[in-house]
Protein backbone atom coordinates (compact mmCIF):
# COMPACT_ATOMS: atom_id res chain seq x y z
CA UNK A 1 0.00 0.00 0.00
CA UNK A 2 0.85 3.64 -0.93
CA UNK A 3 -0.35 5.77 1.91
CA UNK A 4 -0.21 9.24 2.85
CA UNK A 5 0.39 10.40 6.23
CA UNK A 6 -1.33 14.06 6.68
CA UNK A 7 -1.85 15.30 10.29
CA UNK A 8 -2.43 18.50 11.75
CA UNK A 9 -0.24 18.76 15.70
CA UNK A 10 -1.94 17.82 18.67
CA UNK A 11 -2.39 20.82 20.45
CA UNK A 12 -0.24 21.52 23.95
CA UNK A 13 0.74 17.79 23.24
CA UNK A 14 2.92 16.61 20.28
CA UNK A 15 3.66 18.63 17.39
CA UNK A 16 2.70 17.31 13.60
CA UNK A 17 5.80 15.56 13.11
CA UNK A 18 5.55 13.62 16.33
CA UNK A 19 2.09 12.65 15.31
CA UNK A 20 3.60 11.20 12.20
CA UNK A 21 6.28 9.80 13.44
CA UNK A 22 4.19 7.69 15.83
CA UNK A 23 1.82 6.55 13.16
CA UNK A 24 4.52 5.49 11.30
CA UNK A 25 5.75 3.68 13.87
CA UNK A 26 2.45 1.43 14.95
CA UNK A 27 1.70 0.59 10.78
CA UNK A 28 5.17 -0.70 10.15
CA UNK A 29 4.52 -3.41 13.31
CA UNK A 30 2.47 -4.77 10.58
CA UNK A 31 3.58 -3.70 7.36
CA UNK A 32 7.27 -2.46 6.84
CA UNK A 33 7.04 -2.56 3.17
CA UNK A 34 4.14 -0.10 2.50
CA UNK A 35 5.45 3.18 0.72
CA UNK A 36 4.59 5.53 3.55
CA UNK A 37 4.52 9.48 2.73
CA UNK A 38 5.39 11.23 5.50
CA UNK A 39 3.57 15.04 5.83
CA UNK A 40 3.50 17.01 8.65
CA UNK A 41 0.83 19.73 7.77
CA UNK A 42 -0.73 22.84 9.88
CA UNK A 43 -3.75 25.33 9.62
CA UNK A 44 -1.98 28.78 9.81
CA UNK A 45 -1.51 27.82 13.69
CA UNK A 46 1.23 25.23 15.54
CA UNK A 47 4.08 23.95 13.15
CA UNK A 48 2.74 26.28 10.28
CA UNK A 49 6.71 27.94 10.01
CA UNK A 50 8.20 24.49 10.26
CA UNK A 51 6.10 23.43 7.64
CA UNK A 52 6.75 26.03 5.01
CA UNK A 53 10.29 26.15 5.41
CA UNK A 54 10.52 22.14 4.77
CA UNK A 55 8.95 22.54 2.02
CA UNK A 56 10.55 25.81 0.37
CA UNK A 57 14.14 24.94 1.79
CA UNK A 58 13.81 27.84 3.79
CA UNK A 59 15.41 28.53 7.69
CA UNK A 60 14.57 28.77 11.02
CA UNK A 61 15.83 32.10 13.05
CA UNK A 62 15.91 32.62 17.06
CA UNK A 63 15.15 36.08 19.01
CA UNK A 64 14.10 36.83 22.29
CA UNK A 65 10.73 38.07 22.90
CA UNK A 66 7.68 38.55 25.27
CA UNK A 67 5.37 35.20 26.13
CA UNK A 68 1.85 36.05 26.51
CA UNK A 69 2.34 37.32 30.22
CA UNK A 70 5.01 39.26 29.39
CA UNK A 71 8.06 36.87 30.29
CA UNK A 72 11.18 36.41 28.31
CA UNK A 73 11.36 33.62 25.71
CA UNK A 74 13.32 32.19 22.70
CA UNK A 75 11.08 32.26 19.71
CA UNK A 76 11.34 31.52 16.24
CA UNK A 77 10.44 32.90 12.56
CA UNK A 78 11.36 31.61 9.25
CA UNK A 79 13.03 32.78 6.30
CA UNK A 80 12.52 31.53 2.56
CA UNK A 81 14.95 33.07 -0.31
CA UNK A 82 14.02 31.38 -3.43
CA UNK A 83 15.42 33.97 -5.68
CA UNK A 84 12.27 36.18 -6.49
CA UNK A 85 12.95 37.63 -3.02
CA UNK A 86 12.46 36.76 0.59
CA UNK A 87 9.56 35.70 2.51
CA UNK A 88 9.12 35.80 6.26
CA UNK A 89 7.43 33.48 8.03
CA UNK A 90 5.66 33.89 11.79
CA UNK A 91 3.53 32.17 13.25
CA UNK A 92 1.19 33.75 16.75
CA UNK A 93 1.38 30.32 18.29
CA UNK A 94 5.28 30.63 18.67
CA UNK A 95 5.31 33.84 20.51
CA UNK A 96 1.50 34.08 21.81
CA UNK A 97 0.62 30.72 22.02
CA UNK A 98 -1.56 28.45 24.63
CA UNK A 99 1.93 26.31 25.10
CA UNK A 100 3.62 29.51 25.56
CA UNK A 101 1.65 29.45 29.04
CA UNK A 102 1.08 26.76 31.82
CA UNK A 103 -3.24 26.26 32.54
CA UNK A 104 -2.76 28.08 35.92
CA UNK A 105 -1.27 30.84 34.77
CA UNK A 106 -3.62 31.80 32.11
CA UNK A 107 -5.60 35.77 32.03
CA UNK A 108 -7.55 35.84 28.72
CA UNK A 109 -7.93 39.60 30.25
CA UNK A 110 -4.50 40.44 30.57
CA UNK A 111 -2.64 38.80 28.03
CA UNK A 112 -0.32 40.48 25.27
CA UNK A 113 0.49 39.64 21.35
CA UNK A 114 2.74 41.75 22.17
CA UNK A 115 5.44 39.10 21.87
CA UNK A 116 4.36 37.91 17.83
CA UNK A 117 5.39 41.37 17.17
CA UNK A 118 8.40 41.25 18.68
CA UNK A 119 9.34 38.54 16.21
CA UNK A 120 7.79 40.47 13.59
CA UNK A 121 10.16 43.06 14.17
CA UNK A 122 12.82 40.57 14.10
CA UNK A 123 11.89 39.20 10.50
CA UNK A 124 11.58 42.58 9.26
CA UNK A 125 15.49 43.60 9.97
CA UNK A 126 16.01 40.72 7.20
CA UNK A 127 14.07 42.74 4.36
CA UNK A 128 11.64 40.55 3.37
CA UNK A 129 9.50 41.13 0.26
CA UNK A 130 6.44 39.01 1.80
CA UNK A 131 5.66 38.41 5.09
CA UNK A 132 2.65 35.47 5.85
CA UNK A 133 1.46 35.67 9.42
CA UNK A 134 0.29 32.36 10.54
CA UNK A 135 -2.63 32.83 12.75
CA UNK A 136 -3.95 30.09 15.63
CA UNK A 137 -3.19 28.47 18.71
CA UNK A 138 -2.91 32.14 20.30
CA UNK A 139 -3.58 32.53 24.03
CA UNK A 140 -4.50 36.43 23.76
CA UNK A 141 -7.97 38.22 22.79
CA UNK A 142 -6.65 41.85 22.51
CA UNK A 143 -7.34 41.86 18.85
CA UNK A 144 -3.63 41.91 18.13
CA UNK A 145 -3.08 45.61 19.65
CA UNK A 146 -0.17 44.38 21.82
CA UNK A 147 1.33 43.16 18.51
CA UNK A 148 0.85 46.35 16.89
CA UNK A 149 1.99 48.80 19.38
CA UNK A 150 5.24 46.61 19.52
CA UNK A 151 5.25 47.61 15.45
CA UNK A 152 4.61 50.92 16.62
CA UNK A 153 1.36 51.65 16.27
CA UNK A 154 -0.01 54.26 19.25
CA UNK A 155 -3.14 53.07 21.32
CA UNK A 156 -3.52 55.71 23.44
CA UNK A 157 -6.35 56.50 26.37
CA UNK A 158 -7.83 59.25 28.06
CA UNK A 159 -4.56 60.43 30.06
CA UNK A 160 -2.60 60.25 26.94
CA UNK A 161 -1.07 57.32 28.03
CA UNK A 162 -0.54 53.91 26.19
CA UNK A 163 -2.96 50.87 26.83
CA UNK A 164 -2.02 48.14 29.41
CA UNK A 165 -1.55 44.85 27.74
CA UNK A 166 -4.20 42.21 27.33
CA UNK A 167 -7.85 42.28 26.03
CA UNK A 168 -9.60 43.70 28.49
CA UNK A 169 -7.86 47.10 28.14
CA UNK A 170 -9.50 47.84 25.14
CA UNK A 171 -12.33 49.52 26.92
CA UNK A 172 -10.06 52.34 27.67
CA UNK A 173 -8.92 52.97 23.75
CA UNK A 174 -9.61 56.84 22.67
CA UNK A 175 -6.88 57.57 20.07
CA UNK A 176 -5.39 55.14 17.80
CA UNK A 177 -2.06 56.05 15.61
CA UNK A 178 -0.89 53.88 13.16
CA UNK A 179 1.47 55.99 11.01
CA UNK A 180 4.93 54.34 12.28
CA UNK A 181 4.02 51.40 11.44
CA UNK A 182 1.73 51.50 8.10
CA UNK A 183 5.29 53.08 6.66
CA UNK A 184 7.30 50.22 8.47
CA UNK A 185 5.90 47.60 6.41
CA UNK A 186 5.63 49.75 3.34
CA UNK A 187 5.57 47.78 -0.12
CA UNK A 188 5.59 44.42 2.02
CA UNK A 189 3.02 42.39 0.85
CA UNK A 190 1.42 40.84 4.21
CA UNK A 191 -0.82 37.48 3.90
CA UNK A 192 -2.59 36.20 7.24
CA UNK A 193 -3.34 32.78 7.39
CA UNK A 194 -6.38 31.81 9.47
CA UNK A 195 -7.72 28.06 10.35
CA UNK A 196 -11.10 29.99 10.93
CA UNK A 197 -13.86 32.06 9.30
CA UNK A 198 -15.00 33.46 12.37
CA UNK A 199 -16.00 36.92 12.92
CA UNK A 200 -14.34 39.75 15.54
CA UNK A 201 -17.91 40.05 17.69
CA UNK A 202 -21.00 38.86 18.63
CA UNK A 203 -22.06 34.90 19.28
CA UNK A 204 -19.48 33.62 16.92
CA UNK A 205 -16.96 35.92 17.63
CA UNK A 206 -13.50 35.90 18.62
CA UNK A 207 -14.29 36.22 22.41
CA UNK A 208 -17.60 33.90 22.66
CA UNK A 209 -15.97 30.92 20.97
CA UNK A 210 -11.93 30.93 21.74
CA UNK A 211 -11.55 33.12 25.02
CA UNK A 212 -13.09 29.99 27.02
CA UNK A 213 -10.22 27.93 25.66
CA UNK A 214 -7.96 30.39 27.00
CA UNK A 215 -8.80 30.38 30.34
CA UNK A 216 -11.82 33.16 30.54
CA UNK A 217 -15.03 32.62 32.34
CA UNK A 218 -18.15 34.02 31.53
CA UNK A 219 -17.52 36.99 32.97
CA UNK A 220 -14.29 37.57 31.35
CA UNK A 221 -16.17 36.52 28.27
CA UNK A 222 -18.70 39.61 28.87
CA UNK A 223 -15.53 42.19 29.58
CA UNK A 224 -14.08 41.15 26.37
CA UNK A 225 -16.56 41.20 23.91
CA UNK A 226 -17.69 44.40 25.34
CA UNK A 227 -14.19 45.56 25.11
CA UNK A 228 -13.66 44.56 21.15
CA UNK A 229 -17.02 46.47 20.58
CA UNK A 230 -15.40 49.47 21.68
CA UNK A 231 -12.28 48.84 20.01
CA UNK A 232 -14.33 48.14 16.51
CA UNK A 233 -15.60 51.24 17.19
CA UNK A 234 -12.88 53.60 17.63
CA UNK A 235 -11.07 52.05 14.78
CA UNK A 236 -14.17 52.96 12.25
CA UNK A 237 -13.63 56.72 13.73
CA UNK A 238 -10.48 56.55 13.01
CA UNK A 239 -10.95 55.08 9.68
CA UNK A 240 -9.99 51.49 10.10
CA UNK A 241 -12.49 48.54 9.53
CA UNK A 242 -11.59 45.75 11.96
CA UNK A 243 -14.39 43.90 11.94
CA UNK A 244 -17.81 42.58 9.90
CA UNK A 245 -15.54 40.51 8.02
CA UNK A 246 -14.61 36.40 8.11
CA UNK A 247 -11.35 36.04 9.64
CA UNK A 248 -11.41 39.19 11.80
CA UNK A 249 -11.80 36.82 14.61
CA UNK A 250 -8.80 34.71 14.45
CA UNK A 251 -6.10 34.52 17.03
CA UNK A 252 -8.02 36.39 19.30
CA UNK A 253 -8.97 39.13 16.58
CA UNK A 254 -5.44 39.82 15.31
CA UNK A 255 -6.91 39.11 11.94
CA UNK A 256 -9.01 42.10 11.97
CA UNK A 257 -6.19 44.42 13.09
CA UNK A 258 -3.76 43.21 10.21
CA UNK A 259 -6.34 43.28 7.21
CA UNK A 260 -7.88 46.89 8.90
CA UNK A 261 -5.22 48.44 10.28
CA UNK A 262 -1.89 47.10 8.03
CA UNK A 263 -3.60 46.25 5.19
CA UNK A 264 -2.92 42.40 5.51
CA UNK A 265 -4.68 39.82 2.81
CA UNK A 266 -6.75 36.66 4.72
CA UNK A 267 -6.04 33.13 3.26
CA UNK A 268 -6.92 29.97 4.02
CA UNK A 269 -3.88 28.72 6.21
CA UNK A 270 -3.98 24.92 5.34
CA UNK A 271 -4.39 25.57 1.72
CA UNK A 272 -1.46 27.60 1.55
CA UNK A 273 0.58 24.81 3.58
CA UNK A 274 -1.27 22.24 1.58
CA UNK A 275 0.08 23.68 -1.56
CA UNK A 276 3.47 24.75 -0.50
CA UNK A 277 3.68 20.62 0.09
CA UNK A 278 2.13 19.93 -3.42
CA UNK A 279 0.03 17.49 -1.07
CA UNK A 280 -2.09 17.12 -4.33
CA UNK A 281 0.50 15.44 -6.55
CA UNK A 282 1.19 12.73 -3.82
CA UNK A 283 -2.25 11.79 -3.90
CA UNK A 284 -2.49 10.93 -7.95
CA UNK A 285 -1.12 6.93 -6.74
CA UNK A 286 -2.25 6.59 -2.62
CA UNK A 287 -4.26 3.73 -1.32
CA UNK A 288 -5.16 5.90 1.71
CA UNK A 289 -4.43 8.90 3.55
CA UNK A 290 -4.56 9.21 7.15
CA UNK A 291 -5.07 12.59 8.73
CA UNK A 292 -5.61 13.59 12.26
CA UNK A 293 -5.47 16.55 14.93
CA UNK A 294 -6.28 16.58 18.97
CA UNK A 295 -9.71 17.27 19.10
CA UNK A 296 -11.81 16.50 15.97
CA UNK A 297 -15.14 17.78 16.16
CA UNK A 298 -17.84 20.52 13.95
CA UNK A 299 -15.14 23.17 14.36
CA UNK A 300 -13.11 20.30 11.88
CA UNK A 301 -15.09 20.66 8.99
CA UNK A 302 -14.10 24.89 8.67
CA UNK A 303 -10.88 25.66 7.73
CA UNK A 304 -8.69 22.93 9.93
CA UNK A 305 -6.33 20.49 8.12
CA UNK A 306 -8.46 17.76 8.00
CA UNK A 307 -11.28 19.14 5.87
CA UNK A 308 -8.30 20.94 3.78
CA UNK A 309 -6.64 17.14 3.54
CA UNK A 310 -10.34 15.80 3.12
CA UNK A 311 -11.13 17.66 0.10
CA UNK A 312 -8.39 17.07 -1.78
CA UNK A 313 -8.47 13.69 -1.23
CA UNK A 314 -12.25 13.34 -2.19
CA UNK A 315 -11.05 15.07 -5.51
CA UNK A 316 -8.51 12.43 -6.03
CA UNK A 317 -10.70 9.41 -4.93
CA UNK A 318 -8.66 8.31 -2.07
CA UNK A 319 -10.00 7.21 1.61
CA UNK A 320 -9.56 9.39 4.41
CA UNK A 321 -9.22 7.99 7.38
CA UNK A 322 -8.60 10.49 10.66
CA UNK A 323 -6.94 9.57 14.14
CA UNK A 324 -7.69 11.88 17.06
CA UNK A 325 -7.41 12.59 20.99
CA UNK A 326 -11.26 13.37 20.64
CA UNK A 327 -13.41 12.10 18.25
CA UNK A 328 -16.98 14.23 18.18
CA UNK A 329 -19.99 12.20 18.02
CA UNK A 330 -21.37 14.78 14.99
CA UNK A 331 -18.64 14.68 11.57
CA UNK A 332 -21.37 14.74 9.04
CA UNK A 333 -19.83 17.92 7.65
CA UNK A 334 -16.28 16.23 7.35
CA UNK A 335 -17.77 12.74 5.99
CA UNK A 336 -19.46 15.21 3.06
CA UNK A 337 -16.25 16.54 2.60
CA UNK A 338 -14.65 13.18 1.66
CA UNK A 339 -13.93 11.47 5.61
CA UNK A 340 -14.04 8.15 4.93
CA UNK A 341 -13.95 7.08 8.83
CA UNK A 342 -12.42 8.47 12.45
CA UNK A 343 -11.18 6.82 15.33
CA UNK A 344 -10.11 7.72 18.75
CA UNK A 345 -6.97 7.26 20.10
CA UNK A 346 -7.37 6.20 23.83
CA UNK A 347 -8.33 3.00 24.71
CA UNK A 348 -10.52 4.18 27.57
CA UNK A 349 -11.17 6.67 29.85
CA UNK A 350 -8.47 9.16 30.85
CA UNK A 351 -7.64 12.29 32.76
CA UNK A 352 -5.97 14.95 30.58
CA UNK A 353 -2.73 14.15 31.86
CA UNK A 354 -2.72 10.67 31.37
CA UNK A 355 -3.86 11.05 27.68
CA UNK A 356 -1.14 13.96 27.07
CA UNK A 357 1.66 11.59 28.41
CA UNK A 358 0.12 8.52 26.39
CA UNK A 359 -0.83 10.25 23.29
CA UNK A 360 2.11 8.67 21.32
CA UNK A 361 1.73 5.14 22.16
CA UNK A 362 -1.36 5.79 21.97
CA UNK A 363 -1.25 6.58 18.07
CA UNK A 364 1.14 3.85 17.19
CA UNK A 365 -1.10 1.36 18.39
CA UNK A 366 -4.05 2.68 16.79
CA UNK A 367 -1.90 2.66 13.52
CA UNK A 368 -0.82 -0.55 14.50
CA UNK A 369 -4.37 -2.36 14.26
CA UNK A 370 -5.52 -0.14 11.01
CA UNK A 371 -2.96 -1.45 8.94
CA UNK A 372 -4.09 -5.05 10.39
CA UNK A 373 -7.51 -4.53 9.45
CA UNK A 374 -6.98 -3.08 6.04
CA UNK A 375 -3.89 -5.21 5.38
CA UNK A 376 -6.37 -8.04 6.01
CA UNK A 377 -9.38 -6.53 4.01
CA UNK A 378 -6.84 -6.38 0.72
Amino acid sequence: MRVIIAPDSFKECLDASQVVRAIVDGWRRVAPDDVLVEMPLADGGEGTTVALINARGGSLHACTVSDPMGSAIVAHFGLIDDGAGRTAIVEVAEASGLQRVPPQERNALTASSRGTGELILAALQQRPRKLIIGLGGSATTDAGVGLLQALGVRFIDAQNKELSPGGAALKNLVHIDATAARKLVEGIEITAATDVSNELLGPRGTAAVFAPQKGASADDVAQLEAALQHYAACARSHGFVVDGFPGSGAAGGIGASLCGLLGATLVSGVETVINAVDLETQLCDADLVITGEGSLDRQSAAGKVPAGVCRLAQRHGVPVIALAGVVSASLQDLHDTGLTAAFAIAPGPLSREEAFASAADHLADRAEQLARLLHHLR
